[in-house]
């Protein structure tokens, strides 16, 4: 008889174990779902669904309307600028934010693709792997090139470089370029007024250099889209229509950034209408109208306006001037193929990448049915 109580309350004791372990493990993963993984200190792992590849679900539902692009031609994709920069490592948390926790929260956030990043693994194979574990790609390469002050041969080897990279990586075809010859975006001067005013010389350096960096693009089964930038000589409706009129269509396409545009003082819907049969990549970039009109007063450097919190993500209905819906069903007419990149440069100290990458992951299902 003891025994046997001593067996019930034994049993009673793990029952009510379990019942806690169930409890708090419940606890956590409404934490997680609730508050965002990046202020988590965690192994970058997750639960997988029960496909054979093993990779990370999204959190995201599907759509359940039809498609306005094809969605077997068109990839959404996210920069990993929301939760590290490149330009400045000093925009992270600390400690800093693993690799291995960004590609498990762009997987989980439901797209695709992702930018290259100085925190991905050097190694091909490594990278490969964790890439395929999430199913994820790479959707892009950056080559900064050089033409205008004469470093074509540094260029070339930076493209070359890139070239091979994607081959090995496999997926995309797409290379993203933008001339940096005396930019200031990483300087600490305000970019609008400071930015490099190229001559007829470098104009022409800059437009035979990337005609034949788009044909060698092509021979090697890939193709190039030049980024109109902040703090660049090309930035602002003048500068596209001069690089887009002295460069070949069979090579040169043009990447659509929304919000570089935009804080430029260019419309994005005007620069898609007109340019749409040569665009071939877009970064889907939202601005804060306040924080860019302090900016552009204030004179701080785009960096600087960076922290401050100019960018943020499309669907941000609450902060974000952009509309993109018109921009989208535009693009959408013209039949556009390729990636729809959503980059936002934040600060994570400030918001979370995983919550803004869900926002927008969420808006672009609603608005393109993806």
């Amino acid at each position: 008889m003891l025994k046997q109580q001593g067996k019930r309350k034994m049993s009673n004791s793990t029952g009510c174990n379990q019942f806690k372990y169930i409890g708090r493990l419940l606890v956590v993963l409404v934490a997680l779902v609730f508050f965002g993984m990046t202020y988590f200190n965690y192994p970058a792992t997750a639960a997988t669904n029960r496909d054979k590849n093993s990779y990370l679900v999204s959190l995201v539902p599907p759509s359940k309307t039809t498609p306005i692009f094809d969605p077997a031609k068109v990839s959404l994709g996210i920069t990993p600028t929301g939760w590290s920069n490149g330009d400045d490592p000093s925009i992270d948390l600390y400690p800093r934010i693993p690799y291995q926790q960004i590609l498990s929260e762009i997987a989980l956030s439901g797209f695709k693709g992702s930018q290259t990043s100085g925190k991905y693994p050097e190694d091909i194979g490594v990278l490969k792997r964790e890439l395929k574990l999430r199913n994820l790609t790479i959707s892009e390469p950056w080559v900064g090139t050089e033409f205008t002050v004469g470093k074509t041969d540094e260029t070339w080897a930076e493209f070359k470089k890139q070239v091979q990279f994607m081959k090995q990586i496999g997926g995309s075809k797409s290379i993203v370029v933008a001339e940096l010859g005396n930019a200031v975006h990483q300087q600490p001067v305000a970019p609008l007024p400071n930015r490099p005013k190229f001559t007829d010389e470098q104009w022409n350096a800059l437009t035979q250099g990337l005609n034949q960096l788009g044909k060698k693009a092509k021979e090697e089964g890939m193709q190039i889209s030049y980024h109109p930038h902040i703090g660049t000589g090309v930035e602002n409706l003048a500068d596209i229509d001069r690089l887009m009129a002295n460069t070949n269509p069979e090579y040169v396409n043009l990447l659509l950034d929304t919000g570089h545009l935009y804080y430029a003082g260019v419309d994005p819907l005007e620069v898609t209408k007109k340019y749409a049969d040569r665009i071939k990549h877009v970064h889907l970039k939202n601005i804060r109208q306040p924080v860019l009109d302090e900016s552009i007063k204030k004179g701080w450097s785009f960096l600087g306006s960076i922290k401050k919190g100019v960018f943020t993500v499309p669907g941000d209905t609450k902060e974000g001037a952009i509309e993109f819906k018109p921009i989208l069903n535009e693009l959408a007419n013209a039949n556009y193929e390729g990636w729809l990149i959503v980059e936002a440069e934040q600060d994570p100290n400030k918001t979370n990448p995983l919550k803004n990458a869900l926002i927008a992951r969420s808006y672009l299902r609603d608005v393109t049915g993806l």
